[in-house]
């Protein structure tokens, strides 16, 4: 009777090519904590980062066009040259004189000045500027608007853009108002503030931009009054120089 071949016996343990395979996945986890232990977050600036584009794209969260905090003013501080530095020096003057601007004339309550890395923002109360559901200027708004060209046609703020935003809050308009939805209004109060400045301040149209952003971009819940005082607002952005765009290319 023939004798049945011995079956050849596979070597134990894993096959050759796993050693070969297991050092290279070391090697490119070694490789990575290395990459990882020689990187730093800097937090502050990716969360300025993010404040400057929210609201102004309309995609973030609540659509909040800036946000005071004190970690945006700390990293505008960072990594300046030396024309940013003067830029932001120029910001800070004239930070100062429309606060000395609004104690003096009391209306520190009603309009809010902040510096944000986006520029500086004059954010006004809509009842500085018109009547409830309006958008013709009040005439004492005028002297505001007035002082503030004065300052935006000093040499050091000739060459700044400045967009105007109209807000609302979420109440709908009355029946029988002018405009009939709060886009209207919106958009028709920024349009007011910048014709003011254009027509009769007499600064260049080429600085200026209009948008109207509804109920859409709120700094408070719109659930109480007093939330919805602050919903209802204008802002003023006297834009820094880098977060210009050209529209031309």
């Amino acid at each position: 009777m023939p004798k049945k071949k011995r079956q050849e016996e596979k070597p134990a343990g894993a096959p050759a090519w796993m050693s070969t395979y297991g050092d290279m996945v070391t090697l490119l986890l070694c490789f990575f904590v290395l990459l990882f232990a020689f990187s730093t977050i800097d937090a502050e600036k990716f969360q300025a980062i993010i404040t400057a584009f929210q609201g102004s794209i309309g995609i973030m969260e609540d659509g909040t066009t800036v946000e005071p905090t004190d970690f945006v003013s700390e990293a505008l501080q960072d990594d300046l040259t030396t024309k940013q530095e003067k830029e932001l020096e120029d910001f800070r003057k004239l930070q100062e004189q429309l606060e000395a601007f609004l104690e003096k004339h009391d209306l520190q309550a009603d309009v809010l000045v902040t510096l944000e890395t986006i520029g500086l923002v004059l954010r006004l109360q809509d009842n500085v500027l018109f009547d409830s559901g309006r958008s013709e200027l009040k005439q004492e708004a005028a002297e505001l608007l007035t002082y503030l060209s004065t300052l935006l046609k000093q040499s050091e703020f000739i060459d700044k853009h400045v967009r105007v935003e109209g807000h609302t809050d979420s109440d709908p308009l009355l029946p029988g108002a002018r405009y009939e939805t709060n886009w209207e209004l919106s958009v028709a109060r920024a349009s007011r503030v910048v014709r003011h400045l254009i027509e009769i301040e007499e600064l260049s149209p080429q600085r200026f931009t209009a948008a109207g952003y509804s109920k859409y971009h709120p700094i408070a819940p719109n659930d109480i009054a007093t939330n919805k005082a602050k919903n209802r607002r204008v802002d003023i952005v006297i834009l820094r120089a880098e977060m210009i765009v050209d529209l031309s290319n």
